[in-house]
């Protein structure tokens, strides 16, 4: 018999939130206080609410959602500050971190360095590199796994590597055909595993802790990290079932008792569970909670508090109309819910949302948008799946609340901004918001978040193209990272085009400005900042901003005349691009690839799937090491050999 693993792609994000703290030895922590939450009773209650609540006649199933997450079906969309820099105490080198939104609370990601070393996901295996000084640079160790972990964090001499574990398909042969056909259903189980990496070209399993379901997000503040997971509620029988955890040998079924849920009805239910696990201690227990409620779509965690926003649709509200959101607080592995309020419209990512000075603000978007040309189309199918009428669809509107977080009520709003347009990024900086909203044009808008009670539009910027990622230069500049685009002759859409770099200057609030801008090749032309925060490098120190890129031309000699708005380049090149940024302008100072052949540059045109498509970025003193998934490459910053080649690491692919 033949065993295969089948590797899986989560293409949404399903849920996360959580309410209930539990060990594995199951004592209860936490508590529910005046919450719009409650717990179940018994199993009987919490087969009685999904039976009576869901909506979907077909509601998932474990198979169903592992179905999904493997590409076998449609799935529900989701619409998908400055970088740390730290300086090594034992050495005199500084070296940068992960782009993150907030300050304390690293991100996982696919690579980390502590200044000497670098650790990185390549294939299935976490590879630990020598890194500085760049001349003694090589491969000290890999740790394996059956298929590519979806994150890690470095924590002094731990190392935290987070993924799922998938159930194995058995294949049935006849003659000389293989038939495959499906096992019973194992549920999925998404696992935190800590090194000791004291002795980095041996590291050591310390712990494991892995409960069912798929990975959703994680966050790691002190020596603490949370892990976000959600699982079925349906088994493959359609019955309801009770998530489960494990450590080591033991396992555990977490009682309905100890599962909190959210009294609105929804199209089907899943729960989410929230891990907490020390990193250095491991003689204390991991702590989880779990809830059950409809998909979870974001997650914004301050250092004392996890924001979840779950959408709230179903016939009853229309398509997305309103964003529930739960806080729980976090304290040194201590997770206790706390408040739970709501909000119309529904949320872009993460960086739609913020905590300051004891106020939440959430830029959400209500309606309904198509994109580039189909928003009527879209509009008249979604309010018919609505059951609602298409000529009483509303056209999309746009809106910033600010909620009070002891309660979650909102205490201020700015609304209906940009009609008919969807918000593409939002940055909020202290006492302001931005937003880039987009159809036909860009605006860029200026919004007054001093007065938490009376919010007002400061300035508003239109321009061509549009920016997907927001990142703040200084007080008065932002750097927006986007595409170019082209009106349709049509004039009721737009074509985009090749990845455009904007500087906004915003010190007149009033008259926010595009200063300067930078294009990048023609339509195709792609970047993973575009989609990942965490691919982008900036340092403010030495001007420097790097950011991987796949560069796409157009051949004007193969069109006769114009060339049409709509055409697309080929892949020309991929790697690095390296600039620097001031007030002054964008300015490219050089760039770094890894791809030798033409055939590694046309696998990199498919999500930069070639094993040589740059795809990080980081620096350690005054080198700059780019990381592709077979190689990691040492140039120069100094100024008498700029980008010069120093070393190059292949690595084992």
């Amino acid at each position: 018999m033949r065993r295969t693993i089948l590797a899986v792609t989560i293409s949404v994000a399903l849920l996360a939130t959580m309410a209930t703290a539990v060990h594995l030895a199951f004592t209860t922590r936490g508590s529910l206080g005046d919450s719009q939450i409650g717990r179940f009773a018994s199993y009987d209650e919490l087969q009685q609410f999904v039976e009576a609540n869901t909506q979907d006649t077909r509601p998932w199933t474990a198979s169903a959602v592992f179905r999904l997450a493997s590409g076998w079906g449609p799935a529900p969309t989701a619409v998908p500050d400055a970088v740390e820099l730290f300086t090594d105490t034992a050495s005199t080198h500084d070296y940068s971190a992960t782009n993150i939104q907030v300050d304390g609370v690293d991100e996982a990601d696919i690579v980390k360095t502590d200044g000497e070393y670098i650790y990185l996901v390549s294939a299935n295996r976490v590879i630990i590199v020598k890194a500085y000084p760049p001349d003694e640079a090589g491969v000290l160790s890999e740790i394996e796994f059956e298929r590519t972990p979806v994150g890690i964090f470095i924590d002094g001499d731990r190392l935290v590597v987070l993924g799922t574990e998938i159930p194995d398909y058995e294949l049935a042969v006849a003659g000389e055909r293989r038939i495959s056909y499906m096992v019973p259903y194992t549920p999925l189980r998404t696992f935190i595993r800590v090194y000791d990496v004291s002795h980095r070209d041996n590291p050591s399993l310390q712990r494991e802790f892995s409960v069912e379901g798929y990975y959703t997000s994680s966050r790691m503040i002190g020596d603490y990290v949370y892990a976000v997971v959600n699982s079925p509620v349906y088994d493959e029988e359609g019955e309801v079932r009770l998530p489960v955890v494990y450590s080591g040998d033991e396992e555990k079924e977490i009682a309905a008792e100890d599962i909190y849920y959210c009294d609105v009805s929804d199209y089907s239910y899943m729960y989410t569970s929230i891990i907490a696990m020390n990193t250095q201690d491991d003689g204390i227990a991991p702590t989880v909670q779990t809830i059950m409620l409809g998909a979870t779509s974001n997650l914004y965690v301050s250092p004392e508090n996890i924001y979840l926003t779950v959408p709230v649709w179903g016939r009853s509200v229309g398509d997305f109309q309103k964003t529930s959101i739960h806080r729980i607080h976090i304290q040194d592995g201590d997770i206790e819910y706390e408040a739970s309020g709501e909000v119309p419209g529904r949320v872009l990512n993460q960086f739609s949302m913020d905590e300051h000075e004891g106020y939440f603000r959430i830029a959400t978007t209500t309606g309904r948008q198509g994109i580039f040309g189909w928003r009527a189309l879209v509009t008249e199918m979604s309010a018919r799946i609505a059951g609602a009428d298409p000529a009483t669809a509303q056209p999309s509107l746009n809106h910033v609340y600010v909620l009070d977080v002891e309660d979650l009520e909102i205490v201020g709003s700015v609304e209906d901004l940009a009609p008919t347009e969807r918000i593409f990024s939002a940055r909020f900086m202290g006492d302001r918001a931005y937003l880039v909203t987009f159809e036909i044009i860009d605006p860029l808008f200026v919004i007054d978040l001093s007065d938490p009670e009376n919010p007002v539009v400061l300035g508003e910027l239109k321009i061509t193209g549009y920016s997907d990622y927001l990142h703040p230069y200084d007080e008065d500049h932002l750097i927006g990272i986007g595409k170019e685009v082209i009106e349709a002759d049509s004039g009721d859409f737009s074509w985009f085009q090749g990845v455009k770099i904007s500087l906004f200057d915003v010190s007149d609030v009033e008259n926010p400005e595009e200063v300067h801008k930078y294009e990048i090749g023609h339509r195709g032309t792609e970047s993973p900042v575009l989609r990942d925060h965490r691919a982008f490098l900036f340092d403010s120190s030495r001007n420097m901003m790097v950011i991987p890129v796949l560069v796409a031309e157009i051949d004007e000699t193969e069109y006769h005349g114009r060339v049409p708005a709509h055409a697309w380049g080929k892949p020309v090149w991929q790697g690095a691009y390296v600039f620097h940024v001031s007030p002054e302008g964008i300015v490219l100072d050089g760039s770094v690839t890894h791809v030798d052949s033409p055939d590694e540059l046309e696998q990199s045109r498919y999500f930069f799937s070639s094993p040589y498509s740059v795809k990080r970025s980081l620096y350690i003193g005054d080198v700059l090491y780019t990381i592709s998934d077979a190689r990691v490459m040492m140039n120069s910053l100094g100024e008498d050999d700029y980008l010069e080649l120093i070393n190059e690491v292949e690595l084992p692919y």
